[in-house]
């Protein structure tokens, strides 16, 4: 059997899955949030080991099986969230940057303004944005005031390889979102490790993802950490996009849309991100992605945020209540936008508010934004492939969600395939960790893959057109709202 330890922004999640795929036992926690300023976002290191850890052994137990009875272990995680701690004593110095925090936009405006952010694309194929890691290592050595002869630094999948088996290291598909990795040469850049202040000897090793990192007795016995990926690749190679131009999109705290690129490094295109899928054994592969920042992260700031859901499953009934949205829309750049339109500085709106507009009219509002972002990613992504969505795999928490799943049909004008494991960033990870210890080969993962259910689309294309282009205009609305009040570096 195969552990795999997701941990993602909201909580961590742990599944035992045994040798034919299938969940075994799973057990999850959620994880505290933290914002100390607006647009700042921030974890608790020791609370991501803590959770994981317990989780770990909350899933064994529910599989009935301890750690001796573990083939492997796989790890996928929350990409570009930073965690620094000690050389000497391995405790975190700060807690964690998350991936979500704006903090550095001002310096990314900066670097940008100097000119720096075509060798930022031609070596990494990412953007100059607070989202991704180089600028938060900057801060935390900068304005966090972290000796940098006594710290090292590493996203979350090497602060748990480092808890599990003292080693400081990390996988392809992590490394290529830090500013930092040439994801050609497949190594740190000196160069840019130099632009951002970064030691090279702080990082951690990056080594391809199914891999054999160390054995852990965290859970028992002596069990190999055989595999790591970041959690949209992980999910990614999870729904067995394993070829050049299959797809999927994960529905999270954030959504992201991913294309199996090949083995050969696409040059990034507008609004896009190019990026490491994986490295599988001698081959590498690359994706295309549009990362799209909050999804399911708005349903949750109608649980907690304004009370009025218990549980995001009421969604759907509120959703399914309306006949049509009357008007609302809600844009929820709580933290930016990403991909495609890259904006650090819009925030939250909606529009089309009446006296008669509700608690489902807010529901629906950000179950729509949901598909209306994806499609927006969608198109940006056909545009730069040549290639024409044929259907959408779709994978996270919200495929549970039929009303979503159906308005994300109609919005695409695409069938919506869901499949029948829909934690497929854990399946992923724990597929590359039975391809490392050669408990699977890619073709049995492959094999294991199965659909469990389809939405087609239910509208024409007029009316598609027209909620888009509504969409379009409340966009508009939400686009550079903070540009004036700097509100990165503060």
């Amino acid at each position: 059997m195969i552990l795999a330890l997701d941990q993602g922004t909201t909580g961590s999640t742990a599944i035992v899955f045994d040798d034919r795929g299938r969940p075994a036992g799973r057990s999850y926690s959620e994880l505290h949030q933290h914002f100390p300023r607006p647009g700042w976002v921030e974890h608790d290191a020791r609370e991501i080991w803590e959770a994981t850890r317990r989780v770990g052994c909350e899933a064994l137990e529910a599989a009935g099986i301890d750690g001796r009875d573990l083939a492997g272990i796989g790890i996928t995680n929350q990409r570009e969230t930073v965690v620094a701690w000690d050389r000497e004593s391995g405790e975190p110095l700060h807690r964690a940057l998350v991936w979500q925090d704006r903090r550095t936009a001002g310096r990314c405006d900066e670097l940008r303004e100097q000119g720096h952010e075509p060798l930022v694309r031609e070596r990494t194929g990412l953007v100059l944005d607070p989202y991704f890691s180089g600028t938060k290592i900057e801060w935390l050595i900068g304005v966090g005031e972290i000796d940098p002869a006594r710290a090292v630094f590493g996203t979350v999948d090497s602060w748990l390889v480092h808890k599990l088996c003292g080693r400081h290291a990390t996988d392809y598909s992590n490394a290529s979102r830090t500013l930092l990795f040439d994801t050609t040469k497949l190594a740190w850049d000196a160069e840019l490790c130099e632009l951002f202040g970064v030691a090279e000897d702080s990082l951690p090793e990056p080594c391809p993802s199914a891999y054999v990192y160390g054995e852990t007795g965290a859970f028992g016995g002596s069990v190999p950490v055989a595999g790591i990926a970041g959690d949209q690749q992980a999910a990614l190679y999870g729904q067995a996009c394993h070829s050049a131009g299959l797809g999927k999109n994960t529905y999270g705290t954030g959504s992201f849309v991913l294309e199996n690129a090949g083995g050969e490094r696409p040059p990034p295109p507008e609004g896009l991100l190019s990026t490491v899928a994986w490295g599988v054994g001698e081959r590498v592969d690359y994706a295309l992605e549009a990362a799209i920042f909050v999804t399911g992260a708005g349903v949750q700031w109608l649980r907690d945020g304004l009370g009025i859901i218990d549980s995001a499953a009421e969604t759907e009934a509120l959703a399914s209540s309306l006949e049509t949205n009357d008007g609302v829309y809600l844009v929820p750049a709580f933290t930016g936008l990403g991909s495609p339109h890259w904006d650090p500085y819009a925030r939250g709106t909606i529009v089309g508010l009446t006296r008669g507009a509700g608690r489902a009219h807010l529901a629906r509002a950000v179950l729509e934004s949901i598909a209306y972002q994806t499609t927006d990613a969608v198109r940006a992504m056909e545009r730069a492939s040549g290639v024409v969505l044929e259907e959408l795999k779709a994978d996270g928490g919200a495929v549970h969600n039929a009303w979503l799943m159906g308005f994300q049909a109609d919005m695409l004008g695409v069938p919506v395939v869901v499949p029948a494991v829909a934690e497929t960033t854990a399946l992923g990870a724990a597929y590359l960790a039975g391809v490392a210890i050669g408990l699977w080969s890619e073709a049995d993962t492959r094999a294991m893959w199965r659909e469990a259910a389809r939405y087609e689309p239910r509208i024409g294309g007029a009316e598609r057109e027209q909620l888009l282009a509504e969409w379009t205009r409340a966009l508009g609305r939400a686009r550079g709202w903070v540009r004036n009040e700097s509100p990165a570096d503060g």
